[in-house]
């Protein structure tokens, strides 16, 4: 409830700004992967706990004007992303996890605001690129991170959780 209601007060806060803020950067982890037997896969898919965390992400983000969505070439991401993009009828568009380059030019050229879905690895890289400074880590157990960025001459972070 504690987090709807401060989401709630984020959201709002992002429309009044929105003449001052060009766009709210949302940035998420995969959900929980399906169990890997034996050396873990490089493109698994998600467990049914992954599948109920992407539903809660869709009703979490589902008023949040989200006008496009970057995931990266693995399912994981891409069936994160799926519920959202869904409902709002949006294609999300692929880009390599690797090439943050690319999917920061991206980001910061889109109007509206942005949801990228990616990895426990790449969200800290995506995040200092974007012009935060503060230390980033996300343990490979934490599937429930919500970052906002408010991009501005200094940007601002916000760090969610959601279930």
């Amino acid at each position: 409830m504690k987090v709807l209601l401060l989401c709630g007060f984020v959201f709002c806060s992002l429309a009044i700004n929105s003449a001052a803020q060009p766009h709210t950067i949302f940035l998420v982890r995969h959900a929980e992967r399906a169990g890997i037997s034996g050396a873990a896969a490089s493109d698994t898919r998600l467990s049914a706990a992954g599948r109920a965390r992407a539903q809660a992400l869709a009703n979490t983000l589902r008023n949040a004007t989200i006008t496009a969505i970057y995931t990266t070439e693995y399912r994981r991401t891409q069936e994160t992303a799926a519920p959202l993009a869904n409902s709002l009828g949006i294609q999300p568009e692929v880009v390599f996890a690797d090439d943050t380059s690319t999917l920061i030019a991206k980001v910061t050229a889109c109007r509206g605001n942005v949801l990228v879905v990616g990895h426990s690895n790449t969200l800290p890289q995506i995040i200092r690129a974007l012009g935060i400074l503060s230390r980033i880590t996300i343990a490979e157990s934490d599937y429930d991170n919500l970052f906002l960025i408010l991009p501005d001459r200094t940007p601002q972070f916000v760090h969610l959780h959601y279930r």
